[in-house]
């Protein structure tokens, strides 16, 4: 397709992540077991294609939990879920199987503490993302949201202690500058010692950054619902690449993209997805992997979840891959017309 195409250059980290690999591997499993529908209280991940392939095999993704029909297996996302719609779900539900990312429910955990400690949270994140709203509502009366340094001149005073926190999948630069703006309004204010940025997020940025200086053109693979992978496009931007293009699938690439092309994925996206990318580029001079960390993090599958499976087949959860789980999925429901989920 693209014979102007020189070379490709790979960000790595790039892609799926040990959260994302959990949950997406706990939502096959739960396909597996159960018959059909399963129902999935939110998208399990912000990923078009990932979610239109569960549903091709069978799972039901609702916006409330009155949706689910009484006794019905449900899932929750990986983005964290309100306290009271959990409760909600408990009372409704078969089985509940909670997907949370270990990261988001660090969040919960800290937001419930400092509550409890009489402080007033400053959280920062984009209104109506599922992991704002999960958070948010694990203490509405203590917490107020905001996106930009403005937001933070807007806040009213306060003579409790101030607790600042912060949505995973921010982009560092944006939590960065919205932080000063704390610091400046409360200067005491309290931050968590390991800080709230999924380490995932932040190394697919740092990756892209040493790339963009590389490259002609960024692609970021993702969609336009995962908050990662808007944040990818706005740190390509921001590095000084002048031509970045954000597509869900390689059928979307641009004819004209010449010279050498960087390409990175948010952490919802299969690497059956990148691979399609670089394949449809077709560059000359092949492919070079452009490496800043290694990632070995491995999150169990939810305790509800193991405590339905037999030791054999954890251990071999350990070994199985999302991309694998994706691709057995596949199998079961027949080709996609869009893209080929072989592992």
């Amino acid at each position: 397709m693209n014979a102007q195409v020189e070379k490709v250059v790979l960000a790595n980290p790039r892609g799926f992540w040990a959260g994302v690999e959990m949950a997406i591997k706990a939502l096959a499993r739960m396909v597996e077991r159960f018959e059909p529908p399963v129902y999935c209280y939110h998208d399990i991940v912000h990923n078009d294609t990932v979610v239109d392939l569960f549903e091709r095999a069978g799972v039901v993704f609702v916006d409330t939990v009155e949706d689910v029909p009484h006794g019905a297996p449900l899932m929750l996302s990986a983005h964290g879920t309100a306290p009271e719609v959990v409760a909600a779900a408990r009372e409704r539900a078969g089985v509940v199987v909670d997907a949370a990312c270990p990261l988001v429910a660090k969040v919960h955990h800290e937001l419930k503490r400092r509550v409890a400690e009489g402080f007033a949270v400053v959280y920062v994140g984009h209104a109506g993302h599922d992991e704002a709203v999960g958070t948010v509502a694990v203490a509405p009366e203590a917490v107020q949201l905001v996106e930009t340094r403005e937001d933070v001149d807007a806040l009213s005073a306060t003579d409790r202690p101030v607790a600042l926190l912060s949505q995973t999948t921010l982009s560092f630069d944006d939590w960065t500058d919205v932080y000063d703006a704390v610091r400046a309004r409360f200067p005491d204010v309290w931050t968590p010692s390991r800080s709230d940025l999924c380490f995932a997020t932040t190394n697919r940025q740092r990756a892209l950054r040493a790339l963009v200086e590389r490259v002609d053109a960024v692609v970021v693979i993702g969609s336009a619902t995962s908050s990662n992978t808007n944040a990818l496009e706005r740190v390509a931007r921001e590095s000084g690449c002048d031509q970045v293009i954000r597509i869900d699938t390689a059928g979307e690439l641009p004819a004209e993209l010449s010279g050498t092309v960087g390409v990175t994925a948010g952490a919802s996206v299969p690497e059956s997805i990148v691979a399609e990318v670089v394949e449809r580029l077709a560059p000359r001079r092949g492919v070079e992997v452009l490496t800043v960390t290694a990632e070995d993090e491995y999150f169990p599958l939810p305790r509800e979840l193991r405590a339905m499976l037999a030791a054999a087949d954890l251990a071999a959860d350990r070994r199985t891959s999302a991309g694998s789980a994706l691709a057995r999925l596949a199998e079961r429901v027949g080709p996609s017309e869009t893209l080929d989920y072989s592992p």
